[in-house]
């Protein structure tokens, strides 16, 4: 059975949706004012195994992953560039759309806007002012009153005599207490801003999610998740927003993946040490970058360094070459139940434990080796059991010939397929005629290209290494 960390209870819970054979979840997406970096990667990839291997368990899944495309960053952003805050946004989703299908993020079932949703976030505020939850202050602001609610605290640990040890108002605010936070800010000179029964202004970012989240999945739903940096106070706002609205739990089950750091030091850009994906794909190929982020817990904090990329594109090839001349999966049926698939789905069980799962993965692939060469069919299931598997996480869903001949990105100066192909025909014809020197010349020569060659009695094979 599928037990999940739920960050509410800080404890492995099993997973019961509250309606059998059925999930709703939602994840807060991105912020569109710049191009998506680590963190986001991690976040995107980690709720999209979640996703997929709720899928393959048999769950119909309604995703939610939303687009915040207006708060403070955005309009400065905008402002800056002296654009409109719309074209900014839709240049930056389209981005962002581009980086998650490179890292094969599949496309959530909806991916709510909260431009889209004014209606929605209006009469949540109107909700809690009504319930005594939020007020309007003189300024024309909209504040949550957090000690309204009784629970505030209870995803953090946070206390409110903790909180409000340092909290202050800053300058402009008219909160009645340090603690409350903003649910509508009025409009300033040069701000986008909508109609409300308060005034002209828009929407504080912790509302939006909640008016999107209720109203794509209702007032309660099964999986929230986001970054850890997302838990307090974003999440914490979640909850009390939510709950104060309609009276009702809000989330059963609270997931949070770790921060990426940069070789052990947090990723900033005051550091230099910040890098967006589409700068990393420069250098690694998206599916090592996948794979990477699969081979950390997603709890754990993931640490960022070109030595781990390195593992994980020499993990890829090895996985790869096993499936190397066996049927593509389409071609062949995988078993219904195996030793492989159980341990395999043991490891996603336990809170999605995918370096488990990966570990599994490189047991099946010490089978199909020894399999190979006397067992030629069982080697073919058992490959497309490899691929079935991998599917669940992401990987190895390309043609392993293609896959382990391409040139990783960034080289410019190796050789060309058909150059490579040329010197073998070269080299097997040194060979006929004994000229070893040559023969070993072109071997020399592919070994400081970083070509491998793979010599059988049907002819040569080769491979990047």
């Amino acid at each position: 059975m599928l037990n999940i960390y739920n960050d509410l209870s800080n404890a492995k819970e099993p997973f019961v949706p509250l309606t059998p054979e059925q999930v709703s979840m939602y994840v807060c997406g991105m912020t569109v004012y710049d191009y998506c970096h680590l963190g986001h990667a991690r976040v995107m990839v980690v709720f999209d195994v979640v996703y997929r291997y709720l899928k393959y368990l048999g769950y119909r899944v309604n995703y939610i992953r939303n687009i915040t495309d207006i708060d403070d960053k955005i309009i400065q952003r905008a402002n800056a560039n002296g654009e409109p805050f719309l074209q900014l946004t839709e240049r930056f989703i389209q981005a962002m759309r581009e980086d998650a299908a490179a890292l094969a993020v599949l496309p959530p079932d909806a991916e709510p806007k909260a431009t889209d949703h004014l209606p929605q976030i209006i009469a949540m505020v109107q909700r809690l002012i009504e319930r005594g939850h939020a007020y309007v202050a003189a300024n024309g602001d909209v504040y949550y009153r957090v000690r309204s609610f009784a629970d505030y605290g209870k995803l953090s640990g946070k206390s409110i005599d903790d909180l409000e040890s340092g909290a202050r108002v800053e300058p402009g605010e008219a909160k009645q207490d340090p603690l409350d936070f903003a649910l509508w800010k009025a409009a300033k000179p040069g701000e986008p801003f909508w109609e409300s029964p308060w005034g002209q202004g828009r929407p504080g970012w912790h509302i939006e999610c909640s008016a999107m989240s209720t109203q794509a999945l209702g007032d309660t739903f099964d999986i929230h998740g986001g970054g850890a940096d997302l838990t307090f106070p974003h999440h914490e706002n979640e909850i009390a927003q939510s709950e104060g609205a309609t009276g009702h739990p809000f989330v059963r089950y609270w997931m949070h993946n770790g921060f990426v750091r940069i070789n052990d030091e947090k990723m900033s850009k005051s550091l230099g040490n910040f890098f967006t994906v589409r700068e990393v794909l420069q250098r690694y190929r998206a599916e090592e970058v996948r794979y990477f982020i699969l081979g950390s817990q997603y709890r754990s904090p993931l640490n960022y360094a070109e030595e781990h990329l390195d593992h994980a594109r020499a993990a890829l090839s090895r996985l790869y070459t096993a499936l190397r001349g066996l049927p593509p999966v389409a071609d062949q049926t995988p078993p219904a139940s195996s030793s492989f698939t159980e341990r395999f789905r043991a490891a996603m069980d336990d809170d999605f434990n995918t370096p488990e799962a990966l570990a599994v993965l490189f047991d099946l692939v010490r089978e199909i080796n020894r399999a190979k060469a006397e067992q030629p069919q069982q080697a073919a299931a058992l490959a497309a059991e490899l691929r079935q598997l991998g599917g669940v996480l992401g990987i190895l869903q390309a043609d392993a010939e293609a896959y382990l001949r391409a040139a990783d990105p960034g080289t410019t100066d190796g050789l060309s397929d058909s150059e490579i192909e040329a010197l073998i025909t070269q080299r097997n014809a040194a060979r006929v005629a004994k000229d070893w020197a040559e023969a070993d010349r072109i071997r020399d020569l592919f070994k400081q290209q970083g070509i491998v060659l793979e010599d059988a009695s049907g002819g040569t094979g080769w491979r990047r290494q």
